[in-house]
């Protein structure tokens, strides 16, 4: 019989069952159900802990055997869970996502000092700077670690940033106590979480570790994405129908000044357009007395420069009167000024 069996079929103390029944009943109430690390965590901090995750998450903390029993009753998948009740743990519930449950556990996490015989959990660095501590033996003690010390202008003074212990290696007495008498703390205290089970997945640290404002960013570019396919394919979405109805406006308009098409709506932008063809056409002949009245003085920038305030909110046509303007001047190639003046006088 496997050591599982035997830990489900053997007989246990009362005051064991309830407890397993307790810890059953509260992995049964949520959603998400993790196993934090809570080794190194003062009793005392843990309280507070408590305290702050209320309303949010709650934590229980068992004999590991009775973690176990508890995961294995209710199954469902949460007995993968053992595997990371080991050493000083706890089981955390929540409703919200493993996602968000991680964050808030990253959150809440402390500077606290670090002790000897503590392994350094990331690189060790006293920074630049005065230390604002007396001249004395206190730099011999920094020297003797590896720092770059020095006696300057009434203080001892750190010359540059100066890594004193690698991560993973241990903490010595020496060490300690300069890094105590600095203030510096290098590490951070908290609920590390091991594994969470949510919805028939198991998810360990890695996987949730997200940098969320590239998330969104991610997210935001999809969205995009995803409006500019359906505007050009043609697809109608209650977010793109607006945009596409607008687009289509534009087209037809636009199609409707081309072919010269006499909508109430089109109308006038065609007389616009007529009229800086018409202004454009008179700029380029030298003699006033050759032009109406109406046209005399027009000169070639002023016209350039009305024709594209008229057509300002309408590029298509403003393209379309410049070479209505262009096919004319060619024409005016073969006549003398008196016949284009005929012409112009015509029109009124």
């Amino acid at each position: 019989m496997s050591a599982e069996s035997e830990r489900k079929t053997e007989t246990i103390p009362e005051w064991k069952q309830e407890e397993v029944d307790s810890i059953v009943e509260m992995i049964e109430s949520y959603e998400s159900v993790g196993v934090v690390n809570i080794a190194g965590i003062p009793s005392r901090q843990l309280q507070d802990m408590r305290r702050d995750l209320h309303g949010t998450a709650e934590l229980r903390v068992s004999r590991n055997t009775l973690l176990k029993r508890a995961l294995d009753e209710v199954d469902d998948g949460l007995e993968d869970l053992n595997g990371f009740v080991t050493g000083q743990v706890g089981l955390i519930g929540t409703n919200d996502n493993p996602f968000s449950l991680f964050q808030e556990l990253e959150a809440s996490k402390t500077p606290a000092p670090i002790s000897a015989g503590e392994v350094a959990p990331n690189e060790i660095v006293i920074p630049e700077g005065d230390t604002g501590v007396d001249p004395g033996p206190f730099v011999g003690e920094l020297q003797s670690i590896g720092a770059d010390a020095r006696i300057q202008e009434g203080s001892i003074q750190v010359l540059s940033d100066s890594v004193v212990l690698d991560a993973g290696e241990e903490v010595s007495q020496d060490l300690s106590n300069v890094l105590s008498e600095l203030g510096i703390e290098p590490k951070e205290v908290g609920l590390d979480l091991r594994a969470v089970f949510a919805d028939g997945v198991l998810f360990e640290p890695e996987e949730l570790e997200l940098d969320v404002d590239e998330y969104e960013r991610d997210i935001q570019a999809a969205a995009s994405r995803a409006f500019n396919l359906s505007v050009n394919a043609e697809y109608p979405t209650a977010t793109t129908v607006t945009t596409m109805l607008q687009s289509a406006r534009g087209d037809a308009k636009s199609l409707a000044l081309q072919a010269a098409i006499e909508d109430p709506e089109v109308v006038p932008d065609l007389v616009s357009k007529a009229d800086a063809q018409l202004r454009a056409l008179a700029a380029e002949i030298d003699d006033d007395e050759a032009l109406p009245e109406e046209l005399q003085g027009v000169e070639a920038a002023a016209a350039t420069e009305e024709s594209a305030d008229d057509q300002d909110d309408d590029t298509a046509s403003e393209d379309d009167a410049d070479e209505s303007a262009a096919e004319d001047d060619e024409a005016d190639d073969d006549d003398d000024d008196e016949d284009a003046g005929d012409a112009l006088g015509a029109m009124f």
